[in-house]
């Protein structure tokens, strides 16, 4: 069955996702439309095809392991001169996306992965695009803001032609919340509303 890339992610609801979508093409991104505005929970993966029910079924008892909690955005913030990105900063919902990113890639499961830096939970609305573009955005969003409460992640695989797609959802098991079920995501910093 061969390989795919896959990606875990906390989508950003609508009205904000397409909204943050469109400004990132705007400031010249050409992978804007390509990738759902999001929270990575998991960063491209390779993983083979066969795995994936086992996969998913690691996610779910994350899921089940959690419930809703309330993520804010805020202004912007950049990686550069480290790694060329501009996003908007997730200033409440960090801790708990940082937890579910532990369980997501931790060892006695299936998706097992270093991470390249350290895990930083963020809105990425500029990547790897000319300088001048990039503090365009940085400036022009400086004061945007966004809330709701996350009461998903979802299972995404990267297409052939270089788009994410979802593969499936999972809400938390504490219900409520208004599902990040869009190609969306964000996040934040505060203790994390979820079951240890």
């Amino acid at each position: 069955m061969g390989t795919v890339t896959l990606g875990v992610s906390i989508a950003v609801p609508e009205p904000y996702g397409s909204l943050l979508q469109e400004r990132r093409a705007s400031f010249g991104d050409p992978a804007a439309y390509g990738i759902p505005t999001h929270v990575t929970l998991l960063p491209p993966t390779e993983a083979a095809a066969a795995d994936l029910p086992a996969i998913e079924a690691h996610l779910a008892r994350i899921a089940t392991a959690g419930r809703p909690f309330p993520m804010r955005l805020s202004g912007t913030g950049t990686f550069r001169p480290l790694s060329p990105v501009v996003f908007v900063q997730v200033v409440e919902g960090a801790s708990a996306c940082s937890w579910l990113q532990k369980r997501v890639r931790d060892a006695s499961g299936p998706l097992v992965r270093e991470l390249q830096f350290p895990y930083h939970p963020h809105v990425t609305v500029a990547h790897d695009i000319p300088e001048q573009a990039m503090d365009r955005a940085y400036e022009e969003l400086a004061d945007y803001e966004a809330a709701w409460t996350c009461g998903s992640f979802a299972l995404y695989e990267q297409g052939p032609d270089r788009v994410w797609r979802k593969i499936n959802e999972f809400p938390f098991d504490g219900g409520g919340g208004t599902p990040a079920v869009p190609a969306q995501g964000g996040s934040s910093v505060d203790e994390p509303s979820l079951r240890s």
